[in-house]
């Protein structure tokens, strides 16, 4: 039977700011909504005032608000939760196995949805009580401020504003300050914390890195589907003219004036569903003339920028790093007319047919050498808008150090008969929570087996900074010239280099034909 308690005694624990009070479930100690810091409205994150007595810390906290409320679809592949939205949004969740002094690997998770939606429970994988009680870690998920709350550069309209371009990253950083201060009382080490997350949350990964504010507040970093190239670019340059157009749709600026600190001040006042209202209006004229249009970490003295580009920075060489994707990414939610068992012969002439002779010709051997053990027909469901990029970012990655790990989730899921691995689908397995979703169980004994290889790895890495554990084939780290991937399906195996002359052609024969199948589905597919 579940075992669970809550009262004045149990999961009480003294913060920096005063005591909080969650509950017992399972041999756990659970704390929910935890306010890690304040802010207004495009400023910097500060410290929250003390309280007396006994915080509530059973209940969610708010997440912040988002530009859209997508309509539910697709909860097979991706389960969702909604919650209420709020501005007053900085607060964190906490799963302990024990509130004492055993210094437990603490795992940061940080949400996916870009730099622009998500929380950190909409996903209903992303509970952290089989990861806890299971790894013997301590895991806390945060939330932080978002799209034109988080990112909206407006450093020209004073010192107060400069750094709003990257709020949310410097809320992301105070929720790192807390745990560093707090979670000591928790049962967690503070010196041995990773970050992680997935799509928006690995690049969050990523913008730490490349932010000095956040040196010494993280020992290492996983980084799931993070690596997006054009995806989730950084938005470069100044966010003034955008600003002012805002201010003017909103009848805070008159045509032809120039805007002050005074007017942004006025816009801090404007109700979220207002203000978002008209960012989305005349986002899209903007982003059709390449103009600074925010949503995304901005480039500054702060934050370094995207490192492929920029490069990393050196002051985190030591920083041990997981990177990896999954097989299909975002094609792999587009519906599928071929079924299994079509005869190699006419899987080559629909292939043909679909990304020309040419195409055809170059693609067919090098998906034969990549993924011998996939039909030929799986190469029109392989993703490479993640991969390409990844690629070059861990031989980035792999001059600075010989900590980095590569990976590639290659595990298909019963859905329709069989369907390549989409975006988010690894999420289950990395939190040990297969058995909370429903697609795994068609085949239930290779999932636990995958499972347990997915978390072994995780805990071992969050532990020691090495990946490699009983469960899987040695695995090396990276080196320069030396992509050493595990590649995790019914066969786990490490291959080097195994698609990067896939990579290197793929793209430009499916990159027409991936356009128009977006298209269709774009509307179909919420993250």
């Amino acid at each position: 039977m579940s075992y669970f308690c809550f009262n004045d005694e149990t999961a009480v624990v003294e913060t920096t700011k005063g005591k909080v009070h969650g509950y017992a479930w399972n041999g756990m100690k659970i704390f929910k909504g935890i306010p890690y810091a304040k802010a207004e409205r495009f400023h910097a994150p500060e410290p929250v005032n003390a309280w007396e007595g006994l915080k509530d810390a059973t209940n969610y906290g708010f997440v912040c608000p988002l530009l859209d409320l997508g309509r539910p679809n697709g909860e097979l592949n991706v389960p969702h939760r909604y919650w209420p939205m709020d501005e007053d949004c900085l607060n964190l969740n906490v799963w302990t196995p024990e509130t004492d002094d055993a210094k437990r690997p603490v795992l940061f998770w940080m949400h996916g949805g870009g730099f622009e939606a998500g929380s950190s429970i909409e996903h209903i994988a992303y509970e952290g009580e089989n990861m806890c009680t299971h790894g013997d870690v301590v895991v806390v998920s945060v939330n932080h401020r978002l799209n034109v709350l988080g990112y909206f550069d407006l450093s020209d309209f004073g010192e107060e504003y400069a750094n709003s371009g990257n709020a949310g990253t410097d809320d992301l950083i105070a929720a790192l300050q807390w745990v560093h201060d707090n979670i000591a009382a928790f049962g967690g080490d503070p010196d041995n914390v990773t970050v992680f997350g997935q799509s928006g949350g690995g690049a969050k990964v990523t913008t730490l890195l490349q932010t000095p504010a956040a040196d010494g507040l993280y020992a290492k970093g996983y980084n799931m589907s993070g690596v997006i190239g054009p995806v989730l670019a950084d938005q470069v340059g100044s966010g003034r003219e955008f600003a002012e157009a805002i201010m003017r749709e909103l009848g805070i600026l008159g045509e032809g004036e120039t805007g002050t600190a005074e007017h942004v001040r006025k816009l801090e006042k404007v109700p979220y569903a207002q203000l978002a209202d008209a960012y989305k209006k005349l986002r899209p004229a903007f982003q059709a003339q390449g103009k600074y249009t925010g949503g995304a970490p901005h480039p500054n003295a702060f934050y370094k920028g995207e490192p492929v580009a920029n490069g990393f920075r050196a002051e985190t060489a030591g920083i041990p790093l997981l990177v990896g994707s999954v097989y299909g990414e975002f094609t792999s939610f587009m519906p599928s007319p071929y079924k299994d068992g079509i005869p190699a012969e006419e899987q080559k002439k629909i292939l043909t047919e679909t990304l020309g002779q040419e195409g055809a010709d170059a693609v067919i051997p090098l998906f034969e050498k990549a993924y011998p053990e996939r039909p030929l027909l799986d190469a029109l469901r392989l993703d490479f808008i993640f991969r390409a990029p990844e690629i070059a970012y861990i031989a980035k990655r792999s001059e600075l150090n010989n900590c980095t790990w590569s990976y590639m989730f290659n595990m298909d899921q019963p859905i329709n008969g069989r369907q390549t691995p989409w975006h988010c689908s690894d999420i289950p397995y990395v939190f040990r929570n297969i058995d909370l979703i429903q697609y795994p169980h068609g085949n239930e004994e290779l999932a636990v087996k995958i499972q347990d290889q997915v978390f072994e790895s995780v805990m071992a890495f969050a532990k020691t900074g090495d990946p490699n554990n009983a469960a899987i084939p040695q695995w090396d780290a990276c080196r320069p010239g030396e992509e050493n991937t595990i590649i995790i399906d019914a066969d786990t195996r490490v291959r080097t280099n195994y698609d990067h002359e896939l990579q290197g052609v793929f793209a430009r024969y499916m990159g027409p034909v991936m356009e128009r199948m977006m298209a269709a589905m774009r509307e179909s597919v919420q993250h």
